[in-house]
């Protein structure tokens, strides 16, 4: 007799094909589900809403670039996110100048590599009341001595560091608190700009980007509150990642990182840092920080 074979129908053809994709998936996204969620995380430097919409879009961003999934903790304050960096709960932090150079220098292999096109040359901004009489000035407005004064956090950058630094040039051999009647720490820029606007502090130490997106987004008003003057540049933010995400999730994983962050055009992600682009950076562009630091005291 004969053999005849049978021929599979179409229908059979197409439910082992899809059979066979359903099977390649699964094994994919095994395999992604089975490496930890990149985590990141960054400063508090502004009020939890604009955080949570600024990093929000960040996580989504990633994750598709990257290929692992990738979720945004948020931290109570400045120490905490050095903190968290420092204990590997977070592997890459979106830190300021200072916090940075804090948290490299507790977890060795850990490295900035990449920072806002405006973060080479940051600002910060002294802004006063309008009822405390003082007037903007392109020199370090002496004016501001006797004042009530709030910077931003303890360990902020632009809120902290350099405007003591500055305030200590302005008036060599006297601190803060000899220069103004009260000196505050607001704990982040939104607030700072808010206790200023209410006549809290007559003058306050504000990072410049916070202060102009309040002033495209029209939320302050000039004749309450103005910039009285503009510090010199320095630089400022950046992302740091840990020295041990290869071992996670590959080598070459930190210059697709990288890639990731320089890549990114979307005005929905960068608008609400304030920035026009991320751009390469290494640590060395923070070198200066650390000088100001340990002159102030702030860094052994």
């Amino acid at each position: 007799m004969i053999g005849v074979t049978t021929r599979p129908s179409r229908t059979g053809l197409l439910a082992a094909v899809l059979a066979l994709a359903q099977t390649v998936l699964g094994v994919a996204a095994g395999r992604a589900e089975d490496r930890p969620p990149f985590v990141f995380t960054g400063i508090p430097d502004q009020d939890e809403s604009r955080l949570v919409e600024r990093f929000g879009r960040v996580a989504t961003y990633l994750e598709a670039k990257l290929g692992v999934p990738v979720r945004y903790i948020p931290v109570k304050n400045y120490p905490a996110a050095v903190t968290a960096f420092t204990n590997g709960q977070v592997q890459l932090a979106w830190f300021g100048g200072f916090t940075g150079v804090q948290a490299r220098k507790a977890v060795p292999g850990a490295h900035a590599i990449a920072q806002g096109a405006e973060d080479a040359s940051f600002k910060t901004y002294l802004i006063a009341n309008a009822r405390s009489g003082l007037t903007p000035s392109k020199d370090f407005p002496q004016a501001v001595a006797g004042k009530t004064f709030t910077f931003g956090a303890r360990a902020s950058t632009s809120g902290r560091l350099m405007p003591e630094h500055f305030i200590r040039q302005a008036f060599p051999g006297k601190t803060p608190e000899q220069v103004f009647s009260r000196v505050g720490f607001s704990g982040d820029h939104s607030r700072t700009i808010q206790l200023v606007v209410s006549g809290a502090f007559e003058v306050g130490a504000v990072d410049y980007t916070v202060w102009d997106l309040d002033t495209k987004a029209g939320k302050l008003d000039p004749s309450v509150v103005k910039v009285i003057w503009e510090s010199p540049p320095y630089p400022d933010y950046q992302w740091t990642v840990r020295g041990d995400v290869e071992a996670t999730y590959g080598a070459g994983f930190t210059e697709r990182l990288r890639a990731a962050l320089v890549g990114i055009e979307d005005p929905a992600i960068l608008e609400p840092f304030g920035r026009s682009k991320f751009v390469p950076v290494t640590d060395a562009a923070y070198d200066p920080l650390i000088a100001v630091a340990k002159s102030t005291g702030l860094l052994d």
